[in-house]
């Protein structure tokens, strides 16, 4: 075979190579404009058609559209579409991707999300805690303006919310009582923004069903108490860990603790758990007793047993203008503006005398502390008036609350021992701040807390009315106040008990 003939043949080799192998591969190889479906940032395949999937989503999810009353139904939040190139990938038809992605992800519909943010708080232990933002899903937003607008309601008077509302609060007359709110805010920062929610939210529709959630931080039936006869709304409230503010609260057909319940009656118990902090400042004008002092005379003619009141005490009264910060409905500091303090009618003071004639040596009394022994009779009020009790002897939020806040005397202002005694604490801890316990020798204590100062020591003996401390701030102290305490035992101790120190007055 000579050289052309070689050549000849090898040219038509390669040209059928060319026409087998070649020109086939080209053809296939055209490349093709596609979308790609991630779902999680996993890629479940390739379709033709972007849309087809969006419609076939909204035609095979009409359960879900008529449940909500939706518009549409959309791809689930973790889906996404990106236009994609291809030479000989499969591409998938839009039923195999919806059958794919259908189980794995929920499906959205058109609504609102909205945050609450958390506000930082500090636990028992003083440890600064993180708040946790809300987040909640509704499809129209009146539903959430309605439902925060019921839960207002439940922590302020409706009439007089809408007198604020409306600018038609009337000014408090010369002489007269009255409260007018100043101002009311939420302290969380709250957003409102349209989105995709996933259908395996719990999605708010009705106004009812969001206002419980955010007055009990949950949808769950609330704990109920059947009324038996005698029942007060104070008795019911302590008894299942409210106070009387929490009870009206959990029970809005209720206007004031005072109004009476009938057997049979079935009242909501559970505590409540506001989503939200709602701080309102009131300028209040009231009406307050003086307390009367007692004077004790000494008769060395009369024996020691011996003790007659000669000119009985009478509270005065006066009128105390006060600025009252309250959050949802509990108030959390209280000053006074002294300067318009207006008297109304003085104090008369309580006289009593005294025997101080012995009846030998073996009749006389026990020598040292016996004129400490006692618990009934005239206590001191620990504060100088005027005052506010910013918090009395109660459940808050399902916690006792074993003492009483004094407030609205000032900060540095005295605190007065309120009966004869042994200082048996003077001490500063955490939550108490600087404090104060004093024995009555009765097995009566007292306890003074969140002082500013103490001025008394362990051991020191002191008489009603001396001057102990100061009222301040520390520890684990909402606002300038007292803490003031009746124990029977020492404060805290194993056996001992508290007692609302109003009983002593």
């Amino acid at each position: 075979m000579n050289i052309k003939t070689i050549i000849t043949v090898a040219t038509a080799i390669i040209i059928s190579l060319v026409i087998m192998f070649i020109i086939p591969q080209k053809e296939t190889s055209i490349p093709k404009s596609v979308y790609r479906v991630y779902l999680a940032g996993k890629s479940v395949g390739l379709i033709s058609d972007k849309d087809s999937l969006d419609e076939y989503i909204d035609k095979e999810q009409q359960t879900l559209k008529d449940k909500y009353k939706a518009d549409k139904v959309y791809a689930p939040e973790d889906l996404e579409i990106v236009k994609d190139i291809t030479y000989n990938e499969n591409i998938s038809t839009t039923e195999e991707i919806y059958n794919k992605i259908k189980d794995i992800e929920p499906f959205t519909i058109k609504g609102y999300e909205i945050t609450i943010e958390g506000i930082d708080t500090t636990n028992e232990q003083g440890e600064t805690v993180e708040g946790k933002d809300q987040t909640i899903y509704v499809l129209d937003k009146d539903v959430f303006e309605e439902a925060m607008d019921n839960t207002i309601r439940s922590f302020v008077d409706s009439d007089s919310y809408d007198k604020y509302l409306n600018n038609e609060q009337k000014e408090i007359e010369s002489g007269a009582t009255g409260t007018i709110i100043e101002n009311i805010y939420i302290e969380n920062k709250i957003t409102v923004k349209e989105t995709n929610i996933p259908s395996d939210e719990t999605i708010y529709e009705n106004v009812d069903d969001l206002s419980k959630y955010l007055l009990f931080g949950t949808l769950e039936d609330q704990q109920k108490y059947t009324v038996r006869a005698g029942d007060t709304i104070s008795d019911v409230a302590f008894n299942n860990k409210l106070s009387n503010e929490e009870f009206l609260i959990a029970n809005p057909e209720f206007t004031d603790a005072n109004n009476l319940l009938y057997e049979g009656q079935n009242v909501t118990i559970s505590i409540i758990k506001p989503q939200f902090r709602l701080v309102e400042i009131d300028h209040q004008v009231s009406t307050q007793d003086i307390p009367y002092e007692t004077e004790t005379r000494y008769d060395n003619t009369q024996y020691s047993t011996y003790e007659e009141t000669i000119q009985e005490g009478q509270v005065g009264s006066q009128l105390v203008t006060s600025k009252v910060e309250k959050v949802n409905g509990q108030v959390e500091s209280a000053v006074i503006d002294n300067s318009a303090t207006q008297v109304l009618k003085d104090p008369v003071k309580r006289i009593v005398v005294k025997g101080t004639k012995q009846r030998g040596s073996s009749g006389g009394v026990d020598s040292g502390l016996s004129s400490n022994t006692r618990i009934e009779g005239y206590w001191l009020w620990p504060t100088r008036t005027p005052y506010y009790i910013s918090s009395p002897y109660a459940y808050r939020w399902g916690t006792l609350h074993d003492g009483m806040d004094i407030a609205g005397a000032g900060f540095g202002s005295p605190i007065y021992a309120s009966n004869n005694g042994i200082v048996v604490a003077s001490s500063y801890k955490w939550d108490n701040g600087e404090y104060i316990v004093i024995n009555h020798n009765n097995g009566y204590y007292t306890i003074y807390a969140h002082l500013a100062e103490r001025y008394v020591s362990v051991g020191q003996e002191v008489s009603q009315g001396d001057t102990i401390g100061a009222m301040g701030q520390t520890g684990f102290a909402t606002g300038v106040h007292l803490h003031f305490g009746l124990w029977r035992g020492f404060p805290y101790s194993s056996g001992s008990s508290s007692m609302n120190p109003m009983s002593l007055f």
